[in-house]
């Protein structure tokens, strides 16, 4: 199927701006451990906090898990070869805490680290640079019951976790990335319940922000200090445009807060090595303080060679709710997400590629002087597989092309932006959603375990040789 020629989707404006892309930037695809690898007890793997809440009812989707997923644990060397053949540069994959280190502390588990020794150097073997996420969300289930990211414990825990995979594997690898979405960690995980463990405390959340910021300054202090050969350190970040609806003063107040708690929050302390003094007056006004001890910002913004991006959508945001409130039962001002009338994908999210251009000039502008790579973006849409598996997801591959064309033209605004990273190479367990959702650029056939590229992985190969005038 990969000697198949994909369609061209692409407008003649994005056809300019990709092909404008400079040779050496870098193509890659990206996955997450808990969404693909299954093989959840073998070789010592201990229970993560998604394998619980997997198993708590009303959590998943269909009561789905990632027992299974992919079986990428079994299937590795042949994913990996599928990698090669869509001609990427690099790999992002995450490694599994509880597969390394099954009760989040203590020595490694030896058969646990070697399937990522395994991995990375089947990856070299086949001319693609491994790009390792120390942490995508899952926690040692015995960290969560000693109090999990809001317990100050939890960040020394993690850096001690890193060391461990970063002695194993700095020999062959370059780029590390500590904490994949934070956000998400925080306010779905312990402030909305809607993601492992599935809290519902604003509080915990506020204290998870800090000690997830907290953990990956004290991992990148003890990797840079232990690294025997150059590396580049940074974390990922997902992030979106949060404009106001309307110019009320209630709307524009609701977007500085959504843009406070969804990207100055995280972007300040590590950037400027200071909380956002706005968002230190709201979480006062709620009678929240954030957990930090004297060192903790120096430690946090320990420098950073690289600022990975994850976009997906952005937001006009409101300062009223659907009941016409300005604020909730506990007299805290609401927020509220109002529609664009854009297109959207599977996931009810709204297709607005200018947002990301316009995100990604804001961060150079910002935060100048961190180069940035895409580390995730793509869309899950309605599959429809014929029947040798093949899918003709046109949706999906124009919303990778207007979204790369995004990216070219922030490039042409001054953005430092290096590399793109399509999420996911594989269908793979959607969290919450479990297997009702599709982002891959490959279909996989959970009953069979078959993997068939679609029209957009394709597109994505062809439009990597194109760029590289290959």
């Amino acid at each position: 199927m990969l000697d198949t020629t994909a369609a061209v989707v692409e407008s003649a404006a994005e056809l300019e701006l990709i092909d404008g892309l400079p040779a050496e930037f870098r193509w890659g695809v990206a996955t997450s451990a808990y969404q693909i690898e299954g093989a959840h007890d073998e070789d010592g793997r201990g229970p993560s906090i998604w394998d619980t809440y997997c198993r708590t009812p009303g959590m998943v989707e269909g009561g789905e898990n990632g027992d299974v997923a992919c079986d990428h644990y079994h299937r590795m060397p042949a994913d990996v070869s599928l990698i090669a053949s869509l001609g990427v540069d690099v790999y992002r994959f995450s490694v599994a805490w509880p597969r390394v280190q099954p009760g989040g502390r203590g020595p490694a588990n030896a058969r646990g680290l070697a399937f990522y020794d395994r991995l990375v150097d089947e990856l070299l073997e086949s001319g693609v640079d491994p790009w390792v996420t120390l942490y995508h969300w899952d926690l040692p289930q015995e960290l969560e019951d000693a109090g999990g990211w809001p317990a100050r414990d939890t960040a020394y825990r993690f850096a001690d976790y890193a060391m461990i995979v970063f002695e194993a594997l700095q020999d062959r690898v370059r780029t590390w990335t500590t904490l994949n979405e934070p956000w998400c960690s925080a306010m779905l995980g312990y402030c909305e319940g809607r993601q492992a463990p599935g809290r519902q405390s604003f509080d915990d959340a506020m204290d998870a922000v800090h000690h997830l910021l907290l953990g990956h300054g004290l991992a990148a202090q003890r990797m840079r200090a232990a690294a025997r050969k150059p590396i580049e350190l940074g974390i990922t970040l997902n992030m979106g445009t949060s404009m106001p609806a309307t110019r009320s003063l209630a709307d524009q107040e609701a977007a500085r807060r959504a843009d406070g708690l969804g990207a100055r929050i995280y972007l300040d302390p590590l950037l400027r090595g200071q909380y956002p003094g706005d968002i230190l007056d709201d979480l006062s006004a709620r009678g929240v303080k954030l957990p930090v001890v004297d060192g903790d910002l120096a430690i946090i913004s320990e420098p950073i060679d690289v600022l990975g991006v994850n976009y997906y959508s952005s937001h006009l945001v409101s300062g009223v709710d659907s009941a016409g409130r300005t604020e909730d039962a506990d007299g805290n001002p609401v927020s509220s997400t109002v529609p664009m009338g854009r297109p959207v994908t599977a996931m009810d999210w709204e297709i607005v590629p200018e947002g990301f251009t316009d995100l990604l000039v804001r961060l150079s502008r910002d935060y100048p002087g961190v180069p940035m790579v895409i580390t995730e973006n793509g869309a899950a849409f309605d599959d429809v597989a014929d029947e040798s598996g093949y899918v003709a997801d046109a949706d999906r591959t124009g919303y990778l092309s207007s979204h790369i064309a995004a990216v070219a033209a922030a490039r042409q605004r001054g953005a430092d932006v290096r590399g793109y990273f399509a999420w996911s190479l594989l269908d793979n367990f959607e969290w919450s959603y479990g297997y009702a959702k599709r982002f891959g650029l490959v279909h996989v056939d959970y009953e069979t375990q078959v993997r068939t590229p679609k029209q957009s992985a394709l597109w994505y190969r062809d439009t990597i040789r194109r760029v590289r005038g290959g």
